[in-house]
């Protein structure tokens, strides 16, 4: 991506929802959304090592972030980042992925996949520092292993009741999700920036 030609330009970017701007106009799961960013607050700690890094003259200061309203991951997770933005100083846009796929196209999963949130991070100038796809490594990993279990303690399970005990399972593991995305993203950053 660092390589080739963005189509975020500062002007684009500034053409993005701010947080509260894009939780005024969701039509589905708005108190889920409240719900997340009400309960979670980003640690002193981190809070102080993000500063030091958006301090810098190539650290971040700008955070495109890819999301829709209807998935789980952004529900989780957009409020967490909206937390992070707040206590940097970060200025953070939204954009509505399906509305938005030449962007999402330059920070495709694994080169193909639109998976979201995606957050991408920018220095004051707006240039490129690194970009993060959906969730933390622990909860890819938690996911495949309730997944797994699910099929094993319920080999005939149906779909729809597959999913619902899918989402009850990672709903009860969101927190530690939450926090698991401040510290991959602190040292993302921190590795990105030096």
């Amino acid at each position: 991506m660092a390589e080739q030609t963005s189509v975020v330009t500062p002007q684009r970017f500034e053409q993005g929802f701010t947080y509260p701007d894009y939780i005024a106009q969701i039509k589905v799961n708005k108190a889920r959304f409240e719900g997340f960013y009400d309960n979670f607050q980003v640690r002193p700690e981190e809070a102080a090592a993000l500063k030091s890094l958006a301090a810098r003259p190539d650290g971040p200061a700008k955070m495109l972030v890819l999301g829709e309203d209807w998935c789980g991951d952004v529900i989780r997770g957009l409020p967490v980042l909206a937390r992070m933005a707040e206590a940097t100083g970060w200025e953070m846009r939204v954009f509505p992925r399906d509305e938005h796929h030449d962007i999402m196209n330059e920070f495709l999963k694994n080169g193909e996949w639109m998976s979201i949130p995606t957050a991408v991070f920018y220095t004051r100038d707006h240039k490129y520092i690194c970009h993060w796809i959906e969730r933390p490594e622990v909860a890819e990993q938690e996911i495949h292993d309730i997944e797994e279990a699910i099929r094993r303690e319920n080999p005939d399970i149906n779909d729809q009741d597959f999913g619902r005990e899918r989402r009850t399972r990672t709903a009860a593991r969101a927190e530690a999700w939450q926090q698991a995305t401040v510290e991959e993203l602190l040292g993302l950053l921190t590795r990105s920036v030096g």
